[in-house]
C-alpha cells in the first residue's frame, strides 16, 4: 500500500512539473545572445586593405544579382528580391563593414549581416452606401477590394554556412581582381632656382674715321691735271 501510494504521488508531482514547464513562456531570442569572444560567423580576416576588401564584397554581391550602393570605402549595402509564392515576397538586405586588421597594416576585418524581410499580400474589403432620395431611404452597398503587401517578418539570417559562402566569394575576387597599390612615400627636396644673369647689350663700336691732313700749317698737295705736263 505504501509503495503504490508513493508511486502515485511521484507520478502526480512529475505531471505537475511537466505542465508548469509547458505553460511557461519561451525565452525571447534576443535574451539568448551569448556575446562570446570566440570566432564569429559574421566576421572574417583578410590579408588586404579595407578598400580592397569592400570592393571585393561589392563585386561578390553584384555577381549574385544584388543591387548595391557604395558611398564609402569601408561599407557596402545590397538588396535582393525573392518571390517564393504569388502571395508572399522576401527581401534580403546585406550590410558589410570593413575595418582595419589587428595584426598588420595591410589587413582588414570584414563584418557582415543579412536581414530577411517577409511580406504577404493582404486583401481588404471596403463598403459604402449611397442613399437615393427618389426611393426614400434605400441604400445600395458598394464594395471594393484593395490588395497591399504588408510586412509580416524581419529577422537576421543566423546560418553560418550562408556567410561562409559569401566570404569564400569575397576571397575569390580578392585573388582575381588587381588590388590597389599604395604610392611609395619619398622625401621631397626643394631648392631655389639660380637667378638668371642680366643680359646686357654691348655698346656699338664706332667706325674708324679716316685720317685727314692738317689744313693748318701744312699745304695741301696739288695733284697735276691729267695730260698737262709739269715744267722742269
Amino acid at each position: 500500500m505504501l509503495t503504490s501510494f508513493s508511486r502515485t504521488t511521484t507520478a502526480a508531482l512529475f505531471g505537475l512539473l511537466t505542465l508548469a514547464a509547458c505553460s511557461s513562456a519561451p525565452q525571447p531570442k534576443f535574451q539568448q545572445e551569448l556575446f562570446e569572444t570566440g570566432a564569429s560567423p559574421y566576421a572574417r580576416n583578410f590579408n588586404s586593405s579595407t578598400t580592397d576588401s569592400c570592393e571585393a564584397a561589392r563585386r561578390a554581391l553584384l555577381s549574385q544579382g544584388y543591387l548595391t550602393t557604395m558611398t564609402r570605402n569601408d561599407s557596402v549595402d545590397g538588396t535582393k528580391n525573392f518571390q517564393p509564392t504569388g502571395d508572399t515576397h522576401v527581401v534580403v538586405e546585406f550590410h558589410v563593414v570593413c575595418t582595419p586588421g589587428e595584426e598588420a597594416s595591410d589587413t582588414s576585418i570584414v563584418y557582415v549581416n543579412a536581414v530577411q524581410n517577409g511580406f504577404a499580400l493582404k486583401k481588404s474589403d471596403t463598403s459604402a452606401s449611397v442613399g437615393l432620395s427618389v426611393l426614400g431611404s434605400l441604400s445600395l452597398p458598394i464594395r471594393s477590394n484593395s490588395d497591399a503587401m504588408v510586412k509580416i517578418s524581419s529577422e537576421t539570417i543566423p546560418s553560418g554556412k550562408f556567410y561562409d559562402r559569401f566570404f569564400g566569394l569575397v576571397d575569390h575576387y580578392l585573388q582575381t581582381v588587381v588590388r590597389t597599390q599604395p604610392v611609395a612615400t619619398s622625401r621631397i627636396e626643394t631648392r631655389l632656382l639660380p637667378v638668371p644673369a642680366e643680359v646686357t647689350t654691348p655698346a656699338p663700336v664706332p667706325a674708324p674715321v679716316p685720317e685727314l691732313p692738317d689744313a693748318i700749317g701744312q699745304p695741301a698737295a696739288v695733284q697735276p691735271a691729267s695730260g698737262v705736263g709739269v715744267p722742269p
